[in-house]
Parts: C-alpha cells; sequence; structure tokens
C-alpha cells in the first residue's frame, strides 16, 4: 500500500502564504534561518533585558492586608500560606515596609466580629470602624503610600452577600443608597481611593455624586467593572470571615445574580464603560490571571488605567504547590505577575507584592 507523504515546505495558493489567505499580514522582515537567528538575543542575560517588550516594577504593585481588632496580634490565615490578619498597630507596620519597598498602595479588607455583622450591615456606616481606624492610624503616622479601601457590604452583613436582601433577593437600589454611606464615612476617614466591588448597577454615579457634593473632589474611585462570579474566592471569604455567613445564610449562597457570569466577555466591556461614564478614574478586573483575556480587551479598548487583581484562590494555588516541592515559589511569582503586565495591567493587587517588591529590588 502506497502512503502519500505531506509536502516539507507550506503550499502557496496564488502566490499567498495560508497567513495571507486567512487575512493576516505578513510579517515584515522575517527573514528566514540561517540568517535570522532569533537566539542571538536571548543568549545572555544583558540582551535579554536589552530587547524585554514588558516589565514588571515595583510601582505596579497593590498589597492586600486583612485588618483584625485586637492589639499586637497576627493571625495566620489557613487557606493562604504567608498571609496573616493582623491589628491595627501591625497594619501600620505593613504600611510602614510598603513605604520602605516602593508599594505606592495598600488595600485594607476587614475581618468584622461576628457580633457586629448585621442583616443591614450598620457597621459598614461606622466611622470607627476596622477599615476607618486603620487609615487613620496609616494617615497619622506620616507614610507616603495610597491607603484602598473596598466599598462593599459583605464584610459588615450576616448573610455573606455584597447587598441588602428583600424577600430572598438582593435588592439593588437600596443597595446603593447603602454603598454611598459607607463610602462617605471611608472618604472621611482619610481612604484615597474607594474601590466599589459590589457590581450593583449604577452605584458609581451615585457615589461619585455623593463624593462632589460632600467636597471629596480628589478621591479616586476605582470601579471593580468586570468583577466574575468565581470559585477563586474561597480563600478571600475564610480572610474576611464572610465564608461562613454565606455558607449559613439561607438566602441563595452564591453571587450570580449580581456577579459576572464567567462566560461572557463582551458584556465586561459594557459593564466598563459604564463606570466610566459614571465617574469611575481606575478599572478593575477581578479575578486576575483566569481572566488575562479580559484585561487585554479593557485595556485596548478604553486605554484608561486598567488594575486585575490577583485572587485569593490564584495566590493559594501557588503556594500550596510550592509548598509541595511542585513549583519554585519565587519563579511563578515574578511570571504570573509579568504575565498580568504583559496584558496590559497597570498594576496588581497581589499578596505577593512585599516578596515581589523585594525580590524586584534585589535585581536593581
Amino acid at each position: 500500500m502506497t502512503t502519500s507523504r505531506l509536502p516539507l515546505t507550506t503550499p502557496q495558493h496564488n502566490g499567498q502564504s495560508s497567513a495571507q489567505r486567512r487575512g493576516a499580514a505578513p510579517i515584515s522582515g522575517a527573514g528566514a534561518f540561517p540568517s535570522v537567528r532569533l537566539r542571538r538575543v536571548r543568549s545572555s542575560s544583558w540582551s535579554r533585558r536589552l530587547v524585554a517588550e514588558h516589565r514588571l516594577g515595583v510601582e505596579d504593585l497593590i498589597w492586600p492586608l486583612f485588618v483584625m481588632e485586637g492589639e499586637n496580634r497576627r493571625v495566620p490565615v489557613a487557606s493562604m500560606p504567608g498571609v496573616e490578619r493582623l491589628s491595627i498597630d501591625n497594619i501600620v507596620i505593613a504600611a510602614e515596609q510598603a513605604a520602605e519597598l516602593g508599594i505606592p498602595a495598600v488595600a485594607l479588607f476587614p475581618n468584622t466580629e461576628a457580633k457586629l455583622r448585621s442583616e443591614d450591615a450598620r457597621e459598614a456606616f461606622n466611622p470607627e470602624n476596622l477599615v476607618c481606624r486603620a487609615t487613620r492610624a496609616i494617615k497619622a503616622a506620616g507614610l507616603n503610600v495610597g491607603v484602598i479601601l473596598d466599598v462593599a457590604l459583605d464584610p459588615y452583613t450576616n448573610h455573606g452577600h455584597d447587598g441588602l436582601i428583600r424577600n430572598g433577593e438582593i435588592v439593588n437600589d437600596d443597595t446603593i443608597e447603602a454603598l454611598v454611606r459607607q463610602s462617605m464615612v471611608q472618604a472621611e476617614a482619610g481612604a484615597d481611593i474607594l474601590a466599589p466591588s459590589d457590581m450593583m448597577d449604577g452605584r458609581i454615579g451615585a457615589i461619585r455624586s455623593a463624593l462632589e457634593d460632600g467636597g471629596h473632589f480628589n478621591t479616586l474611585v476605582m470601579a471593580y467593572a468586570a468583577k466574575y462570579a468565581s470559585a477563586f474566592y474561597g480563600p478571600f471569604r475564610d480572610a474576611v470571615g464572610s465564608a461562613v455567613t454565606l455558607a449559613s445564610s439561607a438566602e441563595k449562597r452564591d453571587k450570580r445574580s449580581y456577579q459576572m457570569d464567567p462566560a461572557n466577555t463582551d458584556e465586561a466591556l459594557r459593564e466598563v464603560a459604564l463606570d466610566l461614564a459614571e465617574g469611575a478614574d481606575l478599572i478593575m478586573v477581578k479575578p486576575g490571571m483566569p481572566y488575562l483575556d479580559i484585561v487585554r480587551r479593557v485595556s485596548e479598548t478604553f486605554r484608561v488605567p486598567t488594575f486585575a487583581y490577583q485572587v485569593s484562590g490564584e495566590y493559594a494555588m501557588l503556594q500550596a504547590a510550592a509548598q509541595a516541592g511542585w513549583l519554585d515559589s519565587d519563579a511563578v511569582m515574578m511570571e504570573s505577575l509579568l504575565a498580568f503586565k504583559r496584558a496590559g495591567a497597570s498594576g496588581i493587587l497581589t499578596y505577593f507584592a512585599p516578596r515581589a517588591a523585594a525580590a524586584l529590588k534585589n535585581e536593581a
């Protein structure tokens, strides 16, 4: 039996390559082997640095921190190796470390005591809540580091949802009123950036309007414009204490009625466009690595500062694999962060921030 052999060269049709037939433009000056050897520029560390298309810097990092009650307390988060809940005095020490390393900003998330969680999330409006006190303490220390506060009700509700519940439904407009109250309390505490992460429709415009009316003209709004209903948030919910409340809630236990469907990309662009029109200064995509395509589409479409959150589940996976000896922890940390820059992110929220910053300073 005779077997036909495939040609060793790409067949041409009417003088066109397969790439041209697909409508792709030919690569200008591509040349051919052996006159072109792309390994030449990879042969030395200095030449690789010289031609690097993307770079990760300390200025690209934002450090998320978990705040708890007490003094001189550090409580490890079991599902996030290397991450701790910190009392306010230790939050200030962490912020000092961030400033020394050159990390531009920290993002604070509260582990609210169970007795302060309620159906109406009233602790979110308390000027003496954890994140407000922590913000004032950082500002009192005179540190050159920005403070980002999350605007959402889940750390304060006894059901773990980001919004208020009426007759079994996460209601939109009543939740917006609560988010505006929360935002004003946080702005008055000295927060530099408010980061609404709730995904209610219209909340960016309402918050921006309230900030303007209240004289907080320079308070930035970082909209979690494309926040997906993801399974990668589990360890974060452990850290802030909402995993227990969400699991025990008599209401729906998932957040798919207000966070985005992981199947959708065009919808993310609509969300971003609306948030920008309502006054968002910065845009967030969350989660990070599984959604780098969204980061790319948003950054290329809108050309605005676009941030990504390397969320708790991403961090936990890398750390667990490294602890098992399956991955090189530092290598995958830096590679994963560089991937965000390659996708077009202006900056990254990451629990690796202090380690990555120290590594980058050592490279300099």
